[in-house]
């Protein structure tokens, strides 16, 4: 029994170390964008005590890219979707003004007490460890979660910069007039802080559960450069010997929908794209001359 009671624990490690982003085989859409639909619905099965409430921001209409829609329509989840934008806002309150288990809220969820999401669910019997919570606002999503304080939701979506490479830690200021987004690592460091681990990343949201329930999901080694996959939209910037900037992969910029031209960025002139121990002379009193002036 004792030697059968090892193979099975030796099988079972194997299979965790061998695939610890084993979430993303459950990848699907309804309403979501990337797959998130069916992490969500495989991650709250594997919780052993569900209340089937979520919370949303920015919930757009409810419907378009929605994380939470699939839960309110297939699970019947109650839920509180907040929309900033009024136009926006207005199509999310008639798409769910028959649904007496979901309330829309017009607000920007911002960090601090007054405009946080503490003082915004406080105003609705919501439990305050409620199941879901899909933070997207295309900014400010690090800084949101950091201030969430009262309630502690079992599993946190958040987005976070796609472009941006896994070992790069990038917050940016906590300013509502800025949509730069932060970094995989930085959020990661985030979750740790405030007892949450890493379960899922997909090519633009990141999966935690509350520390409580990590042990379910067998993963044996949840850093984000392991259960990231999709890399694609990131664009790597290096340099050759001679100084030439050189990019790799995307090679876009997704948002704006334009490409890179690496001719744009080069820092040093033709004439001095050569390895600085094989410059002649005149290069190196050339190069002298255009750093004192700081034209480079």
């Amino acid at each position: 029994m004792a030697v059968q009671a090892l193979l099975e624990t030796l099988e079972k490690e194997n299979i965790m170390n061998a695939k610890p982003e084993w979430l993303l085989d459950y990848a699907s859409d309804t309403y979501s964008q990337a797959g998130e639909d069916g992490v969500i619905a495989k991650i709250l099965v594997m919780l052993p005590d569900t209340d089937h409430w979520c919370v949303e921001f920015g919930a757009w209409d409810g419907l378009f890219l929605s994380n939470v829609r699939r839960l309110i329509e297939e699970k019947d989840y109650s839920a509180i979707l907040i929309e900033g934008d009024k136009k926006k806002f207005e199509s999310l309150k008639k798409n769910y003004a028959d649904n007496d288990n979901v309330a829309t809220v017009n607000a920007f969820v911002g960090f601090h007490a007054e405009d946080g999401l503490d003082k915004i669910l406080s105003a609705y019997h919501i439990p305050e460890n409620f199941d879901f919570l899909s933070i997207d606002v295309d900014g400010n999503d690090y800084h949101i979660w950091k201030a969430i304080q009262k309630y502690r939701p079992k599993v946190v979506c958040v987005e976070y910069n796609p472009t941006i490479p896994s070992e790069v830690h990038f917050i940016q200021p906590p300013d509502p007039g800025i949509n730069q987004g932060c970094s995989l690592l930085a959020i990661d460091e985030l979750a740790r802080s405030k007892g949450y681990e890493l379960v899922c990343v997909l090519r633009y949201n990141a999966f935690f559960v509350d520390q409580a329930y990590f042990a379910k999901f067998e993963i044996s080694n949840n850093q984000p450069d392991v259960l990231r996959k999709d890399l694609s939209a990131i664009t790597w910037f290096f340099m050759g010997y001679d100084g030439s900037v050189h990019l790799a992969g995307s090679k876009q910029m997704p948002w704006h929908r334009l490409r890179i031209n690496a001719r744009k960025l080069q820092i040093l002139p033709r004439f001095l794209r050569n390895f600085p121990a094989n410059y002649s002379i005149f290069q190196k009193l050339l190069f002298r001359a255009l750093k004192k002036l700081k034209l480079l």
